[in-house]
């Protein structure tokens, strides 16, 4: 990965003076450059990482393997893009293994949750089954540590 994008990635929020000297560049190529990664949708947005818990936001976070019936001449592609537009998905996700979509999903109860994957993601004609499973706590987050442990001053090992 080129080396702006992985800053951008760890802290979009770094300003281009910082950029320019960390890359050894001039203000003006690094504002040239984000400028065409964006043109070219290499950057797709910017967003803030949340501490949910903090924040008080009580959604409640979903994920779903999916298993589908690929569609002849458009493979998953289809199937995935029409699952990925309902606005209760965060993310989606082609997946190798013992499925073939991990969805991400968020609501504002296990309810919503429960009521989005029967009526809205399980009758879609090619969805064989789902498995949800429930976020309970996050640890970590893109790259993140959500909770950062207090330390406690060692005391000197005596012989």
């Amino acid at each position: 990965m080129d080396d702006l994008l992985k800053i951008l990635k760890s802290n979009a929020h770094t300003p281009v003076e910082d950029l320019a000297k960390e890359l050894n560049l001039s203000e003006a190529e690094v504002r040239a450059r984000i400028g065409k990664f964006e043109r070219d949708g290499v950057i797709l947005g910017y967003q803030a990482l949340i501490d949910a818990t903090k924040a008080g936001n009580g959604s409640v976070t979903a994920v779903i393997e999916v298993k589908i019936t690929p569609e002849r001449g458009g493979g998953f592609d289809r199937l995935a893009s029409r699952i990925a537009k309902f606005e209760e998905v965060q993310s989606c996700y082609l997946m190798s293994g013992g499925y073939d979509l991990l969805v991400i999903a968020e609501g504002e109860t296990l309810q919503a949750i429960a009521t989005f994957i029967a009526e809205k993601l399980s009758t879609i004609k090619g969805v064989i089954s789902t498995a949800t499973h429930f976020r309970l706590k996050a640890y970590k987050e893109n790259g993140a540590l959500l909770h950062r442990e207090k330390r406690e001053p060692r005391l000197a090992v005596a012989p």
